[in-house]
């Protein structure tokens, strides 16, 4: 139980940091026609999360506890991409080079033919 509370409670502070973040980017940036909000949460949830890992790869400084915490539930709440990007990371940096391009194939193109089936079904339904 411990171990959801503190993905439940990071998740609440990325999903806030997410919120605040994005709206202020998008902003500053004057634009309604590109979502830079959603960009630079993703670039600095990735930048973010690569220098956490890094950090505890190098120095060993995160408990269980504390990755469920930092890594599930904030950058969790805050962007799935920086996961996704880590991870992606991770399989090339283990020389698994074809796991890798089929990891960043599928979520790309599985993800964006999700989005496309799931609204197809809306859009049948309620037309």
């Amino acid at each position: 139980m411990d171990r959801m509370l503190f993905v439940g409670l990071g998740g609440f502070i990325g999903s806030v940091a997410r919120y605040w973040l994005s709206g202020y980017a998008q902003q500053l940036s004057n634009s309604a026609e590109f979502p830079y909000g959603t960009l630079a949460v993703n670039l600095i949830g990735c930048a973010v999360i690569g220098f956490l890992s890094q950090l505890a790869d190098a120095r060993e400084v995160f408990t269980a506890e504390s990755r469920l915490f930092v890594f599930t539930g904030i950058l969790g709440g805050f962007t799935t991409f920086s996961t996704f990007g880590n991870e992606s990371i991770n399989l090339f940096r283990g020389g698994q080079n074809l796991y890798a391009l089929v990891y960043v194939g599928a979520h790309l193109g599985l993800g964006l033919g999700a989005v496309w089936l799931g609204r197809s079904i809306a859009y049948l339904i309620w037309r």
